[in-house]
């Protein structure tokens, strides 16, 4: 009988042994990608948390409670570049979202030459960021800039008009700029989700005698629909944390026009040296983000009930 018993047990064992060394290899799998999340991501998040209960600066750092987050809520300068922030985004991101997609049904479309076109849809994308901002700076400029010039031959201004030095004029061309570097990824994300679109339900659709435009807005909309909505989200995310096109333009001036969170955090934290109050910045973009990025979560989930997607 303790023989049968000895036996009956040692699968069991094995069994418990092997199982034990699945879960070992499978955290051992797991370790180095959550080492990096924690070095990289948990660790500096962390003490940016802990330097917003600071009166951190060169001299030292002292706690403070929530004054930083006190006197962000009590400032009505922050609360307007809160809201220049989003209003930032929502532009940029719509006038993306909408050439995109105009750009993507334009490469989908059966026409000579559309291999040329796609190749050349991508520079603004490809190039750095900070060599594009330079050319638009070349732009922009009043004296031996092309817009300025070619406002004067028409006759819109009476001589050279600075893009880049007046509040609303600077605001509208970083958007612009903006727009020029972020429409080639939309473009490509929404040609791709365009390029999967079965053919048989614009066939369908065509023997029915459906046009062009019911057809793009009954089948093509519908089926990347998911796409849009997750675009939005990332170029949305983007463009909420642009630095360059901002910094390089205008250095968020003139007179704060051009300021969003990023540039604001930017300057307290990094050029007055006043670390707490920047990493409470920081603290507040991250919540933002957050709660934005759920809400379009919200959202992308509804959809993809709509329409079906898997």
């Amino acid at each position: 009988m303790a023989e049968l018993s000895a036996q009956a047990s040692q699968p069991a064992a094995n069994t418990r042994k092997r199982a034990m060394s699945e879960n070992l290899f499978g955290w051992m799998l797991v370790a180095p990608a959550m080492i990096f999340i924690a070095v990289i991501v948990a660790w500096p998040l962390a003490e940016t948390i802990r330097l917003s209960f600071m009166d951190a600066g060169l001299g030292g750092e002292e706690f403070i409670g929530l004054e930083n987050y006190q006197d962000l809520a009590d400032s009505r300068k922050f609360h307007q570049t809160v809201i220049r922030t989003f209003y930032w985004m929502f532009l940029s991101v719509g006038i993306k979202l909408i050439m995109g997609l105009i750009g993507a049904t334009l490469l989908n479309a059966a026409i000579p030459g559309r291999a040329l076109f796609r190749v050349l849809v991508m520079p603004p994308w490809v190039i750095p960021v900070a060599i594009g901002c330079i050319g638009w700076l070349w732009l922009y400029n009043g004296y031996f800039g092309v817009l300025s010039g070619v406002m004067m031959k028409l006759g819109i201004t009476d001589g050279p008009f600075e893009f880049l030095a007046y509040k609303s004029s600077a605001f509208y061309s970083a958007v612009v700029t903006d727009v020029w570097v972020g429409t080639p990824m939309v473009t490509l994300f929404f040609l791709a989700a365009m390029q999967g679109v079965s053919r048989d339900l614009y066939e369908a659709a065509w023997v029915d005698g459906a046009g062009r435009w019911y057809r793009f807005r009954r089948i093509t909309i519908p089926q990347i629909m998911p796409v849009i909505v997750s675009m939005a989200l990332l170029s949305a995310i983007f463009t909420f944390n642009s630095f360059e096109i901002i910094w390089i333009l205008t250095e968020g001036g003139p007179r704060s026009a051009t300021t969003t969170l990023i540039i604001d955090t930017y300057k307290v934290a990094i050029g007055n040296y006043k670390f707490g109050e920047g990493a409470a910045r920081a603290v507040v973009i991250v919540v933002l983000l957050a709660v934005f990025s759920l809400i379009y979560l919200f959202f992308l989930n509804k959809i993809n009930k709509r329409y079906g997607a898997k």
